[in-house]
């Protein structure tokens, strides 16, 4: 019989265990492990049975045993001691309340998904683990964060397989009444809601759900509620899911309705409003519409509340293809906004202007989430410093004018948050070497360049420690895939044969990522004969764990993992080669440590930076992986392999995968096994050994999440709040004004002679050339602008390289025609072919960059000719 009606009933501790429900509900234990420790002591099969959950353990465990642990005078002072670091650590300074106090009072971080826990299936893949680590370390850190999402009834989607290998689909309801959620509520006790206008006079309301992570609050919306329409209440029903429309809602209310519930929030809470706006990906762009409508409601004209806006706003684009880009028709964005619909006081056409790909190239009837969001932050970084320069490259149309690396774009490498993914097992060994406590704030904060006590712990505890979580995984594979193939249609009897599957003494290759077509799920499978002999070694044998899910609209994805999977089934290689369905957070802190290689050979420069491997290193794994995000930023010999790449222009795709993979078997025949099974005198594999130890000395600290977000706060956060401060009203209207007069203007800018004191096309190094420019400002002033001599190596056709940038000064009065004189040194310190040029920007104090504008002016052809600007 099927229940009518569906309740969640929460157990009611008895007062001695009252601490347990605030442990549950705070997102912590997730990354601490003496509260998970203590959990597990509640009821060790129930802890396992609920998934390690300890809001689904509390709802299950008997009355008797709580009654029992009630009256236990040992598990309460264990109680008391967790329940008291918990306050400690919410409450005591940490990182950020010891620095500078010009830092931002609070940073709101959106994001379209969160990876925290597999207790919260709120992510799809690394997007959404990236921002869960993101408030993880910003917790540690102490930095001041409210994190804003949505709340998908259905999460992502969870994967099983047909008997035949195809991917299947399931969409189980989360009930949030289950999840370590509470409501956001008034005084009162009625649920806070934000309500968003629509087309046709309706409406789109959502709850406010938060969840604790750490120090973190984290706001999540929720469209499933009565007062709702049908398809209303379907708008946050899951990730990545429907039509352009649907996910148009779903982005209106993350940005619109997100920031509508961080002022929520924070009037309810009293906590600081945030000075800081930081967009993870364009997703949730449509935060600075919302935030230009309460400026204009204050007082301020369109143009001055968009830069007030664009001041304290910082936007990170984690995508390396335009295609990966959420754009939508222009009508349909029109359509829900204005008079009739949502932010009904702003002009629909000055709306559209800030997403429409309005530049060579673009598509000028599509509106574009990340032009958007770059043109709503004055702050942009890509996620490694390789995704930074394809990002210049792929968005250098937003600044016509300027060269790729000039284009006000940085980069900030991701990293990941170890107390998450570092085993039990390797913090354990490296608490023994220094302590848990400096174990543990090495892992959290980051602030160290190289972990020199790695050199003192001895090579046999390091090959005992790497055999152990290989064996850890071994036996997680075997419960997987025999719950796979029962899933599968398979009986016991025909189940036998996985007792046998992997080997704890043999080399073992994880490879676990979304599956779109370009990171390449198959290439291991390019030539199968070779594969199999590196399987079947006699004796050097690799056995490899993969896991993956394609997109459920993704049929091309659908068949990789059908093909890898149709391999791993046949008889001959099943014991060395598995796939795992249903990757996520649960199975990869199993799966990282349990590796002794990483293996990624995604389509260079396609992977914006590709974590799984920074994981894999924090436990000791080697990486074998393309030169792409953040191994062509940090790849040593010492730390792992890097697959060569053929990736040039005129390389076809089919003779490029076939080059790369006969690069990849090379590797592992000649290279890796020898390395993994010849033993030295001791009867260890020493070098080996050697590349685990500096992996984790010199690797580890780089790839933590505690570095990557003290480089956001130090280098992005900070200059944003000081932007955002001096922003007050009066300085954004001058400055809306400013832009305005200076655009008018430009047209009329122009570089009308250049002149200097060397004549000749050689010159000895050290010389200092004396550069005289005479310039046209149309009516600007000389404190309007920045006349520079631009001045580097040339290449072949020209164009300068290694740029480097020295301001010249105006000199004397306008002339008669109201042309200003600019004078200015220009040293020659490199040798070989080497040029200059001279261009004009615009120059204002609260300007981030002489690029933001989009507007350079430099010497016509005639100019150029004349002042012989080349010398070799």
């Amino acid at each position: 019989m099927k229940a009518i009606r569906r309740f969640t009933v929460r157990p009611v501790l008895p007062e001695p265990l009252r601490p347990l429900s605030d442990l549950a509900r705070n997102l912590r234990w997730s990354w601490h492990a003496g509260t998970r420790d203590l959990f597990r002591s509640v009821d060790p099969e129930r802890w396992a049975a609920a998934g390690r959950d300890p809001v689904r353990l509390l709802g299950s465990v008997a009355t008797e045993r709580l009654t029992e642990l009630a009256g236990d005078r040992d598990f309460l002072d264990r109680l008391d001691a967790v329940a008291g670091d918990l306050d400690a650590y919410m409450t005591g300074d940490r990182w950020y309340q010891a620095q500078t106090d010009r830092l931002p009072a609070a940073v709101a971080y959106f994001s379209p998904e969160f990876g925290i826990t597999a207790a919260l299936p709120q992510y799809s893949g690394g997007l959404g683990i990236l921002a869960g680590d993101h408030l993880k370390a910003a917790s540690d850190l102490g930095v001041p964060l409210i994190g804003v999402g949505l709340l998908y009834r259905h999460g992502y989607f969870r994967q099983s397989l047909s008997r035949d290998g195809w991917q299947q689909e399931h969409y189980p309801v989360l009930d949030p009444n289950e999840l370590p959620l509470d409501q956001l509520k008034k005084p009162d006790g009625t649920p806070a809601q934000v309500t968003l206008a629509l087309p046709g006079d309706r409406c789109l309301r959502a709850r406010i759900w938060l969840a604790q992570v750490g120090r973190i609050p984290l706001l999540l919306l929720d469209s499933d509620v009565e007062e709702n329409d049908l398809g209303e209440r379907g708008v946050t029903d899951r990730l990545y899911g429907g039509g352009s429309e649907h996910r148009l809602l779903q982005e209106m209310l993350l940005g619109i309705g997100g920031v509508r519930a961080v002022r929520a929030y924070c009037e309810l809470t009293g906590h600081a409003a945030p000075e800081v706006f930081h967009t993870n990906e364009g997703h949730a762009g449509f935060l600075g519409l919302e935030r230009i409508a309460e400026l204009r409601a204050d007082g301020l004209d369109f143009d001055a509340a968009l830069e007030a806006v664009r001041a304290g706003t910082v936007f990170t684009t984690h995508t390396p293809v335009p295609a990966g880009i959420d754009r939508f028709d222009r009508e349909l964005v029109a359509r829900h906004f204005g008079p009739h619909a949502e932010l009904p006081n702003m002009e629909a056409d000055r709306i559209l202007r800030l997403g429409m790909e309005s530049y060579p190239g673009g598509e000028p009837n599509l509106f574009n989430m990340a032009v958007m969001g770059l043109r709503l932050a004055q702050r942009a970084n890509g996620v490694s410093l390789l995704h930074g320069h394809v990002s210049r490259e792929m968005f250098a149309g937003l600044w016509p004018g300027f060269d790729p690396e000039e284009v006000p774009i940085t980069s900030v490498t991701n990293g990941v948050h170890a107390p998450t993914w570092v085993a039990p097992e390797v913090f354990r060994l490296g608490a023994r070497q220094i302590g848990a406590q400096r174990a543990e704030e090495a892992l959290s904060v980051g602030d160290s360049d190289r972990w020199d006590s790695v050199a003192d712990i001895a090579d046999q505890d390091i090959w005992e420690l790497r055999r152990s979580l290989r064996e850890l995984l071994v036996l997680e594979v075997r419960e997987r895939l025999r719950a796979s193939w029962r899933q599968r249609g398979a009986g016991t009897a025909e189940l036998g044969w996985i007792d046998g599957v992997l080997d704890p003494d043999v080399l073992t290759i994880g490879f676990a990522r979304r599956v779109p077509s370009y990171k390449r799920l198959t290439l291991m499978l390019r030539d199968r004969d070779r594969l199999m002999d590196l399987l079947l070694h006699p004796e050097r044998p690799v056995q490899i764990v993969i896991a993956g899910k394609a997109h459920p609209a993704d049929d091309g994805g659908k068949r990789l993992v059908q093909e890898l999977v149709r391999f791993a089934d046949d008889p001959r290689v099943r014991h060395r080669i598995v796939f795992l369905p249903d990757y996520g957070m649960a199975m990869a802190q199993k799966l990282y440590p349990g590796c002794d290689i990483w293996l990624n050979n995604p389509l260079r420069p396609l992977e914006a930076c590709g974590t799984s491997g920074m994981k894999a290193a924090l436990n000791g794994c080697l990486n074998l992986s393309v030169l792409d995000g953040w191994w062509d930023e940090w790849f040593q010999p010492d730390f792992g392999w890097a697959i060569p790449t053929a990736d040039g222009a005129g390389t076809d795709p089919d003779r490029r995968d076939d080059i790369e993979a006969a690069a990849l078997y090379d590797l592992l025949e000649q290279r890796i096994t020898p390395c993994f099974y010849d033993r030295g005198r001791g009867g260890l594999p020493d070098r080996w050994i050697e590349m685990v130890r500096r992996t984790l000395s010199l690797l580890g600290p780089k790839v933590l999440a505690g570095r990557m977000v003290r480089e956001y706060v130090e280098r992005l956060y900070e200059p944003a709040a000081h932007a955002h401060r001096a922003m007050d009203p009066e300085s954004a209207r001058a400055l809306a004004g400013w832009k305005a007069r200076v655009r008018a203007a430009w047209h009329g800018v122009t570089v009308d002679h250049v002149e200097t004191s060397v004549t000749a096309a050689t010159a000895e190094l050290g010389t200092t050339l004396g550069l005289r420019v005479r310039v046209g400002l149309a009516g600007l002033k000389p404190e309007d602008v920045e006349v520079q001599a631009v001045s580097g190596r040339v290449d072949e056709e020209d164009r300068i390289t290694d740029a480097a940038s020295v301001p010249l000064k105006p000199v004397g009065v306008p002339d008669a025609e109201g042309r200003w004189v600019y004078e200015g040194p220009l040293s020659l310190e490199r040798t070989g072919p080497f040029g200059y040029t001279v261009r004009i920007l615009p120059d204002h104090r609260l300007l981030a960059s002489g690029a933001e504008l989009g507007l350079v002016a430099v010497p016509s052809e005639d100019v150029v000719e004349a002042a012989g600007l080349l010398m070799r």
